[in-house]
């Protein structure tokens, strides 16, 4: 009964900023960051995307629970690892208080759908909240990405159409039976730990929003399928990383929220 209660008080008094003890803000020595960029959530992809624009002249930017470089013309910034729902949330409001605007995610997914497979890019469509930080955010169980972004991504990376993803927190407690449901029932091509968070944080803090995924194993076959370790998959992870950097700077004049 005391949960309950609890979920009740929590849902009415979201939206009450100056009951909130905690904000997200910029500190007097902390630099400004450029308003659009990427996220990372793995730190293989954080690595390499942190080497790539340092050794184009980037330059480090302290963040206190992850990593941060922002580029030579300071016209974009990459930014993790940030692993599971509460972490990406932690570093996307401490970035957006550092003047974020506009992020992308860059991650990986499992496949729900037959219609991807092991090295497939997925775009994230509509956000299915299986996690629990987004609640603190909004009042329902889906969110949608930034339309605009949406768009400059179809038209800049090899995938034809933005796809339902469902978010989880307990990555080893996912049954086939409620996978075939999500897929089912709402569409749902892949899952992962990050998305449907952030795309509740930045429409709650009103900055535009975009996911894209690596598929890295696939979940509808009879047994598990990984391909994550493959030479293949990281070479097509790189190249992604690569054109995320080059067409990240386009992507500001995108404003919708």
């Amino acid at each position: 009964m005391l949960s309950r209660e609890i979920s009740f008080v929590s849902k009415m008094d979201m939206d009450i900023s100056e009951d909130i003890l905690l904000h997200p803000q910029r500190g007097k020595s902390e630099k400004k960051i450029p308003v659009v960029g990427i996220i990372f959530a793995n730190p293989s992809e954080s690595h390499t995307a942190m080497k790539l624009v340092l050794d184009a002249g980037g330059k480090r930017q302290y963040l206190f629970h992850s990593e941060l470089v922002v580029s030579k013309d300071s016209d974009f910034f990459v930014a993790g690892p940030a692993v599971g729902a509460p972490m990406a949330v932690m570093t996307m409001e401490k970035l957006i208080a550092l003047g974020a605007d506009s992020v992308i995610l860059y991650g990986w997914c499992g496949a729900v759908s037959k219609d991807f497979g092991v090295g497939d890019l997925l775009l994230g469509g509509t956000a299915h909240c299986g996690e629990g930080t987004s609640r603190y955010y909004i009042n329902k169980d889906v969110c949608e990405p930034s339309a605009g972004l949406v768009g400059a991504v179809l038209a800049s990376f090899d995938v034809s159409v933005a796809s339902p993803v469902w978010t989880t927190d307990a990555v080893y407690r996912e049954s086939r039976r409620m996978l075939e449901q999500l897929a089912d029932k709402y569409g749902v091509c892949g899952v992962d730990m990050e998305y449907s968070a952030l795309c509740a944080v930045a429409a709650f803090r009103k900055i535009d929003f975009a996911g894209l995924f690596l598929v890295s194993d696939e979940l509808w076959q009879k047994e598990w399928h990984a391909g994550f370790a493959g030479k293949e998959f990281k070479q097509k992870s790189r190249k992604v990383i690569q054109l995320l950097i080059e067409k990240i700077p386009s992507f500001a004049a995108v404003r919708e929220r």
